[in-house]
C-alpha cells in the first residue's frame, strides 16, 4: 500500500533557523530519504518552495480563478512530502515519526487510492 507523508511546518521558525540549524536538519532529511531507500519503502519525495510561491486555481461557472497563495490561512504549511510503500498504516506512521519536522511540526499519514494500470497508460 502506498501513503503520502504530507509535512507541516511554520515557514517563518524554519526561515528564523540559523543557517547551520537548517543544514543539520536537511542532513537528517538526507540521511532519512537514504534509509527509506535501503529498506525498499521510498518511492519518491521533495521539498516545496514557500506558500509566498504558491497559487491557488478554481474554476466556478467556467471561468477561471488564480489567487496567490494557499487556500487556507494555517499555522503550519505544507512544506514537502515523501511517497513510501509498506504494509501497513502503522508501518507509515513508523516512517512518519522519523521525519525531522515531526518533531515541531506535523506529519500527515495518508493512504493512495490505487488508480487502474489501464487508467495510468492514457
Amino acid at each position: 500500500m502506498q501513503y503520502l507523508l504530507l509535512l507541516y511546518r511554520d515557514e517563518q521558525s524554519w526561515a528564523d533557523l540559523p543557517p547551520e540549524e537548517r543544514d543539520v536538519i536537511v542532513r537528517e532529511y538526507y540521511a532519512l530519504t537514504a534509509e527509506m531507500r535501503d529498506r525498499g519503502v521510498y518511492e519518491t519525495g521533495a521539498p516545496l518552495r514557500p506558500t509566498t510561491t504558491a497559487t491557488t486555481v478554481r474554476v466556478r461557472d467556467d471561468e477561471l480563478v488564480v489567487t496567490d497563495g494557499p487556500f487556507a490561512e494555517t499555522k503550519e504549511q505544507l512544506g514537502g512530502f515523501f511517497l513510501i510503500e509498506v504494509d501497513s498504516v502503522a508501518e507509515a506512521q513508523s516512517w512518519a515519526a522519523k521525519v525531522p519536522v515531526a518533531r515541531h511540526g506535523s506529519v500527515e499519514v495518508r493512504p493512495i487510492v490505487p488508480v487502474p494500470a489501464e487508467v495510468r497508460a492514457e
